[in-house]
């Protein structure tokens, strides 16, 4: 158990625990991308990134109302895991000098967040139906179904412009 966490004893203790997670993520996530859509030098993945900070806002507020619906306060808990990815992400952009390097490390960045969030709503959808939470699945199979599809959109934008400039 963490120094700050209280003890997760039941699914029902994880499913709270995973969404103070993601929701802490989320909102590091809002503090980032501001940065990446200015730092992108290709036009494509800029107005990826800028469109994906006004979703992401949006699935900040759907998990609000997660938390509403399930009867549990709104807080975010440390994600070390995201906090990891944004610093590893940050260190290797710092050291990218051309732009177009650069279009391509922070597009993997990006992807490397899609892929944790991915994980991280799936198994929140997992655990609110075993804890019959359809209403509470429902909203984070939304946010899952947009963080699946910023990650082709991402994949895309790699193959058709930002590795191919990066060579």
């Amino acid at each position: 158990m963490g120094f700050f966490s209280k003890p997760i004893n039941t699914l029902d203790d994880l499913f709270v625990h995973t969404l103070q997670d993601i929701y802490y993520a989320e909102n590091q996530i809002i503090k980032n991308l501001p940065v990446m859509a200015e730092e992108a030098s290709d036009p494509e993945l800029k107005a990826a990134f800028q469109h994906h900070l006004t979703e992401t806002e949006g699935q900040v507020r759907r998990l609000e109302q997660v938390f509403e619906l399930h009867g549990q306060p709104v807080k975010g808990v440390t994600c070390q895991a995201m906090d990891g990815i944004l610093a590893e992400a940050k260190d290797i952009i710092s050291d990218c000098d051309d732009p177009e390097v650069r279009d391509a490390a922070m597009l993997s960045a990006a992807q490397a967040v899609e892929h944790y969030e991915i994980t991280r709503y799936g198994s929140l959808i997992t655990y609110a139906k075993q804890l019959n939470r359809a209403d509470c699945a429902a909203l984070l199979q939304q946010t899952l179904e947009e963080e699946k599809s910023a990650d082709q959109k991402l994949t895309r934008i790699a193959g058709k412009s930002v590795n191919q400039h990066a060579l």
